[in-house]
């Protein structure tokens, strides 16, 4: 995840955006990744959908939550 304070410092993993993120997109690989470990994807809303269709056609978008609802051990 980028960024060092609360949920208002947190910016986009899209290439090149440094947009605050509102969403977070937790995903695994299931070829690399224990089936509970969740990666994070952080997502402004220009590239929520971008980010998280990325993932979901390769089969490793799990959940989408706002970025005050990460949990722990994530990432």
């Amino acid at each position: 995840m980028t960024g060092t304070g609360g949920p208002e410092d947190l910016r986009c993993s899209a290439k090149g955006c440094r947009a605050r993120a509102v969403t977070a997109l937790l995903w695994n690989n299931p070829r690399l990744h224990d089936p509970s470990r969740r990666k994070v994807w952080l997502a402004c809303p220009d590239h929520e959908e971008s980010l998280g269709s990325f993932l979901g056609l390769r089969g490793f978008l799990r959940e989408r939550v706002p970025v005050e609802q990460i949990p722990a051990g994530a990432g």
